[in-house]
């Protein structure tokens, strides 16, 4: 399996590379020298990787990099981590959108196209939908992330014109310990000042880093896998049913609160990430034979911090 990836040097993109069987991969990346020295070939020569550069919001992608790859994994967007103002808005949309469109303006022109394109998205294509179970086929929801992620997959799709088989990737909380949200938290949790989340009774759809790479290859694997896919673990759970978790994995306490009037004062609307319900499952996975190595948290946990 040949594979070329954006978002190669980020938490997820790190781990795909890493863990995925494939004897090629080649990573598009604005900084093609720091990507080359995060991935040296691997010294037995059973995967070679190689590093292109890539401006990804004002450029098509190089069409080199496509050269006799069999799938695209497309992981670029900025992180919606953090305050929220009108530039930070626009890097969100651009890195998503505009780096969608240059890279599928690349791949619809080549003489010969990969055979699929995993297109990132997320669970904030369907808005706050409370305890509502949320398959791929329900409706796009509101609010700034719902349209970004409509945007971001209708550009993704244009592909599918071509003949290239798209599908679009909505991750929720990506669990590791090393990167992404979770390592985040670890350092108020190891202090004691661990908290539920406004009332504490939203979902948060959340998924080992290991079984989204692997979601990812079987993804590209199964031909009959097209459109969304949650990107998720099949047992969701409220942010209160995860503070919990989390503290008694790292064995300390979580008796803040932090109500939803402090975090819309702290974090402005970025806040609503934190505070919207999502109780995304991994139906279409599921239905086409997945198994999860980790469907329950307390494994997921348990798995990442054995040492704690």
């Amino acid at each position: 399996m040949r594979i070329a990836i954006t978002g190669g040097t980020g938490f997820v993109g790190q781990h795909f590379i890493s863990q995925a069987d494939v004897t090629v991969a080649h990573i598009l990346s604005r900084d093609a020298v720091r990507a080359g020295k995060l991935f040296p070939s691997d010294e037995d020569r059973t995967k070679t990787i190689r590093a292109f550069a890539w401006d990804s919001s004002h450029e098509p992608a190089p069409a080199d990099a496509f050269e006799d790859v069999d799938a695209v994994v497309h992981l670029l967007g900025e992180t919606v981590q953090g305050r929220w103002n009108k530039d930070k808005k626009r890097r969100i949309r651009d890195s998503r959108v505009l780096g969608t469109k240059n890279l599928v303006k690349a791949l619809t022109v080549l003489p010969n196209k990969p055979r699929v394109l995993i297109a990132g998205s997320a669970v904030g294509f369907y808005g706050d939908c409370g305890d509502e179970e949320l398959n791929e086929q329900h409706v796009a929801g509101s609010g700034f992330l719902a349209d970004v992620c409509q945007q971001w997959e209708a550009v993704a799709n244009e592909a599918a014109k071509s003949g290239i088989r798209v599908v679009n990737l909505r991750t929720g909380l990506v669990l590791g310990e090393d990167g992404g949200p979770l390592q985040k938290m670890l350092m108020p949790f190891r202090l004691c000042l661990g908290a539920t989340i406004g009332d504490g009774r939203q979902y948060m759809p959340w998924i080992h880093v290991e079984d989204l790479c692997r979601m990812i290859m079987f993804a590209i694997e199964h031909e009959q896998i097209t459109g969304p896919l949650n990107g998720t673990a099949p047992k969701p759970v409220t942010n209160t049913e995860f503070t919990r978790a989390l503290a008694k994995q790292l064995s300390r306490p979580a008796l803040m609160p932090a109500p939803a009037w402090l975090l819309r004062t702290m974090l402005g609307e970025f806040a609503d990430v934190l505070l919207y319900s999502q109780r995304a499952i991994p139906a279409k996975a599921q239905q086409a034979g997945f198994e999860f190595k980790y469907a329950e948290l307390s494994a997921a946990l348990a798995d990442l911090f054995c040492e704690s």
